[in-house]
C-alpha cells in the first residue's frame, strides 16, 4: 500500500495539501494562545 502512495504524485499532493493545512492551523492556534497569554 504505502508503495502505491510512495509512487503517486496525486497522493503527495494530497498529503502536502493536509500537511500545510495543519501546520497553518496550529500557527493560528499557537499566536491566538500566545497573544492571549500576554494580555491576560
Amino acid at each position: 500500500m504505502w508503495d502505491l502512495i510512495l509512487h503517486d504524485p496525486v497522493a503527495w499532493g494530497s498529503i502536502l495539501g493536509i500537511g500545510i493545512m495543519v501546520a497553518m492551523a496550529a500557527y493560528y492556534v499557537y499566536l491566538f494562545i500566545h497573544n492571549t497569554k500576554d494580555d491576560l
